[in-house]
């Protein structure tokens, strides 16, 4: 019996979709930063899930010829990768500091800082998408958007157990309802100030 495949193996490892490789220098060490794209344009910000990096991550959207083509037309990418993430990266020595998920979110605040970034449009999977948001907790997300959805969500993901937040299944308990009503009266510049503080 003869075996034939239509599919062909590759090395994500080794395809390079172009850009520029940046090393940032932070509090907490050098993170490996990828710009594709005229810098003159808005900038979309990524950081992938655990394991993977802005390539094996975002092939599907990157190598997708639409997908791509719009948003290099429009936008600058900057595609951060998580200490330990970046192409070739040597092993992280069992001794070195181990960031929490906080020292991330800060350490994206010290990339933007370095590229002059302001207001940035961010797109994360799964764990980069948690740091994403942190980030956007601690940078004045409060200020700029209100106390919106989004918001009351991560507040209240914060404060109670999911099988207390319920689900399609289970409606959610009383004093989750009654937190929430508690959120939609609290002006978001207030909660700002309490974040900045806390994070000073």
């Amino acid at each position: 019996m003869e075996f034939s495949s239509d599919s062909v193996s590759i090395d994500m490892e080794t395809i390079s979709l172009g850009g520029k490789e940046y090393l940032v220098k932070t509090r907490l060490g050098t993170v490996s930063v990828v710009v594709f794209g005229d810098q003159d344009k808005p900038a979309l910000v990524t950081y992938p899930d655990l394991a993977l990096n802005h390539i094996s991550c975002f092939q599907g959207l990157f190598f997708s010829p639409e997908a791509s083509s719009l948003l290099l037309h429009n936008f600058c990418i900057y595609h951060i990768s998580p200490p330990g993430h970046e192409l070739g990266a040597a092993p992280i020595v069992s001794d070195d500091f181990s960031p929490s998920v906080d020292d991330l979110a800060d350490q994206i605040v010290e990339v933007l800082n370095f590229f002059g970034l302001g207001a940035v449009m961010c797109m994360g999977v799964t764990a980069g998408a948690y740091i994403l948001t942190l980030f956007a907790v601690m940078s004045n997300f409060l200020y700029f958007y209100g106390m919106c959805g989004m918001a009351k969500e991560l507040l209240l993901k914060r404060y109670f157990s999911k099988e207390v937040r319920g689900s399609v299944l289970v409606p959610e308990s009383d004093i989750v309802e009654a937190c929430r009503r508690l959120l939609d009266e609290r002006q978001s510049i207030n909660v700002c100030r309490f974040l900045d503080a806390m994070n000073e």
